[in-house]
């Protein structure tokens, strides 16, 4: 009975054992994969510490760094990187060349450097590097970048793909990207008042694809004028003032941007406009006004000096206006033009109309005599015969006889004038004040008179002509300014 006993007992208790076994066997292969999970972790995160602290080491290039950081496991160039909140890009831009086709154009060619800067936490890399950053400019196609765009009135110059002229990667993760663009930008004028006008171009950056809640453009250092470059070239472009804004925040059909804003303010050459045409056409139209100081018979100078101003005019005009811009209002060139042409034409007329009136034919073939003045000695003779006979010796002599017509009814009293003879005068023998009707002023004498005219009207309506168009184009440029 005990060897019965013992036999039951031993048989339970390695029953008992063998379900142990079993449970822990169980426990073990449900586990298993989380564990083996959990070591392939450690054994990674420990592989990748190995491994940076091998790349960042002394002695490693830049290169080698930068193949590590934008491994395909690591760095994704598809996707924002990770911050709080929208990634702050700062913008600047550096002129470098400014040009425009012809003086007269509104086509102005600008040619910057465009520099942005973000931050970028995927980039750091351990400073036990002896770069202070990483030149990855050959790495810029598997890094993340700014997709800007521009919109403006224009066009790109070739290239049209923006030259990369710097790519830095710093130790903080801060990137550095700095390119080349060339803009051909149809800017704004006014016309009307050409060429007193100043020239507006405009231009604007933002984000193709992300709105302003992912991406924020703003203006490096609160920058509220372009930079110029030292060595800034300029032909046909003169650039008088320059404006960075941050363009009004309002919602499209795309969605809501940041965007940042350009104002470029250019202004015409005034020299080359004076040199070229203000001041030929002043020379011009006063140059027909010395035919005024010619003698009205003087044809062929008169002539010769009308028709030569007339024709140089019109060249300096038509070879200058073919470079103006063609607008169909009327602008400051078109009044220039048009009253100096006036004028020369004016003093043509004039000459046509004096050597007309000179060479008609006096009324009862009056004799011009050019110190004779019919006026003048009419008045004379009157002044005479008045005088003598207002005089104290006629009046005693003929005023204080009584006319007896019984008693000398056929008494002839003398005359001084007429001497012995019967005196013929009326008036008890006063010589009557000869009356002739005046007569009309001999043609050439008409002619002579036109020219002093013209002499003075021609240049002082000119000169008010001259102040008058300066000064009130001058007051639309400072009002449009």
């Amino acid at each position: 009975m005990k060897n019965v006993r013992t036999y039951v007992g031993s048989e339970f208790s390695s029953h008992r054992i063998q379900r142990q076994n079993a449970s822990l066997k169980r426990c073990l292969n449900m586990a298993q994969p989380w564990m083996l999970l959990r070591a392939a972790a450690i054994l990674l995160v420990t592989r990748q510490t190995l491994a940076l602290s091998d790349i960042f080491e002394e002695g490693k290039s830049d290169k080698e760094i930068l193949d590590n950081l934008l491994r395909a496991t690591r760095y994704d160039k598809r996707l924002l990187p990770p911050v709080r909140g929208s990634l702050t890009v700062n913008v600047s831009v550096l002129l470098l060349s400014l040009a425009s086709p012809d003086e007269s154009s509104l086509k102005y060619e600008v040619e910057f450097l465009l520099q942005q800067q973000w931050y970028d936490p995927r980039l750091r890399y351990s400073n036990q590097s002896e770069y202070n950053y990483l030149n990855a400019i050959h790495h810029h196609d598997d890094i993340w970048l700014p997709d800007t765009y521009f919109i403006m009135h224009g066009d790109f110059k070739d290239p049209l793909i923006p030259v990369h002229f710097s790519l830095r990667i710093y130790r903080n993760g801060s990137v550095n990207y700095l390119m080349r663009r060339h803009l051909i930008l149809s800017c704004q004028g006014s016309l009307n008042i050409f060429p007193f006008d100043d020239p507006k171009c405009t231009f604007s950056m933002e984000s193709i694809s992300y709105e302003i809640t992912s991406i924020n453009y703003v203006w490096k250092n609160d920058e509220d004028v372009l930079r110029k470059s030292p060595s800034l070239t300029t032909l046909n472009a003169y650039l008088i003032n320059n404006q960075t804004l941050i363009c009004p925040i309002q919602s499209s059909w795309r969605g809501n941007y940041s965007c940042l804003r350009v104002h470029l303010i250019f202004t015409r050459d005034r020299a080359f406009y004076f040199t070229t045409v203000f001041i030929p056409g002043i020379i011009l139209v006063t140059s027909s006004f010395i035919t005024f100081w010619l003698e009205w018979n003087a044809v062929p100078a008169r002539v010769m000096i009308g028709v030569t101003t007339m024709l140089n005019f019109f060249t300096t005009s038509n070879g200058f206006r073919s470079t103006l811009p063609v607008v169909s209002n009327l602008t400051a060139m078109n009044v220039w033009d048009g009253v100096c042409m006036c004028f020369i034409y004016a003093s043509l007329l004039e000459f046509v109309c004096v050597n007309y009136v000179g060479r008609k034919r006096p009324l009862h073939n009056v004799v011009y005599r050019p110190g004779e003045n019919p006026f003048t000695q009419e008045t004379a003779q009157h002044e005479y015969y008045s005088a003598f006979c207002e005089s104290p010796s006629f009046n005693q002599r003929f005023g204080d006889k009584k006319r007896d017509s019984t008693t000398v009814a056929n008494e002839i009293g003398s005359c001084p004038n007429c001497g012995p003879n019967p005196c013929t005068h009326a008036n008890n023998g006063c010589p009557a004040a000869e009356v002739r009707k005046k007569e009309p002023p001999h043609p050439i004498r008409v002619a002579k008179t036109i020219d002093v005219i013209a002499r003075i009207t021609f240049p002082t309506t000119f000169a008010v002509f001259l102040v008058f168009f300066f000064y009130h184009y001058k007051s639309f440029t400072n009002a449009h300014e």
